[in-house]
């Protein structure tokens, strides 16, 4: 069972992928962790310090929204220990941040808790289309809040997460891809968090890089249908696995 690598997005907490880590734990023996840093290169040097502690050479690293980045960043500079990398819901190769959530970056402990209050709005027509069933519904959002509740939300570390992203150009990180990669999407129609089609610009920019949409689903989709997502890491990896590596 190959290693795969499971990068969290901007909230930085591991806790929050529980049902993707369930999901792919199926296919991969999955090493995830809470981010710690302030640089893309600290959380890249996670990663290889998370393989070291368990003595693996080389594993699939998969980084969700922000964490795609971080994924990115390791396989540039880490090309021999990356068996595949996977991209999903990872924002724009050069990115400026919407006029609001600038603002929240700027003053994440007084404008933060509107951003937590308005989150729920914005990414209910997502998880309504991913889960119709209100019963199940309802266990989702339950799960939500309790994870919530005992793994707080690091405003100003989020802040300084979008911050950085804001001053990032990814376009050399993926000039130095070797690795084969999957970038995946939710449907750009739901994805109220990041453009998906700015998203998709790493496949042009990634030599021989696929493309996967998980359909009824948006930013979420990792989470809202953790299931279809690790059934296509599972077949991209097993498809990956006769393909050469490239030689930047």
């Amino acid at each position: 069972m190959p290693t795969l690598v499971l990068v969290p997005g901007i909230q930085g907490r591991w806790e929050y992928m529980r049902r993707t880590v369930d999901q792919l734990s199926a296919y991969f023996d999955v090493l995830t962790f809470s981010l710690r840093g302030n640089t893309l290169d600290d959380y890249a040097r996670q990663v290889s310090r998370a393989l070291d502690e368990r003595h693996i050479d080389r594993a699939v690293v998969c980084g969700v929204s922000f964490g795609g980045l971080v994924a990115l960043r390791f396989a540039a500079s880490s090309p021999k220990r990356t068996i595949a990398l996977v991209l999903a819901s990872t924002p724009a190769p050069q990115l400026d941040l919407r006029p609001r959530h600038r603002l929240y970056a700027r003053l994440p402990w007084i404008l933060g808790p509107l951003f937590l209050v308005e989150t729920p709005w914005r990414l209910r027509e997502e998880i309504s289309s991913a889960i119709p069933d209100w019963r199940s519904r309802w266990a989702f959002n339950f799960a939500a809040l309790r994870t919530f509740l005992t793994a707080p939300l690091p405003l100003s570390s989020m802040a300084a997460r979008a911050r950085l992203i804001e001053r990032l150009d990814a376009r050399d990180d993926c000039r130095r891809i070797t690795a084969p990669t999957l970038v995946v999407n939710g449907e750009p129609q739901l994805d109220h968090v990041v453009s998906a089609e700015r998203s998709s610009e790493y496949l042009s920019l990634i030599g021989g890089a696929r493309g996967a949409v998980l359909e009824r689903t948006g930013h979420l989709g990792t989470v809202t249908r953790p299931d279809a997502f690790a059934a296509v890491v599972r077949d991209f990896v097993d498809r990956a696995a006769s393909t050469p590596t490239r030689v930047a």
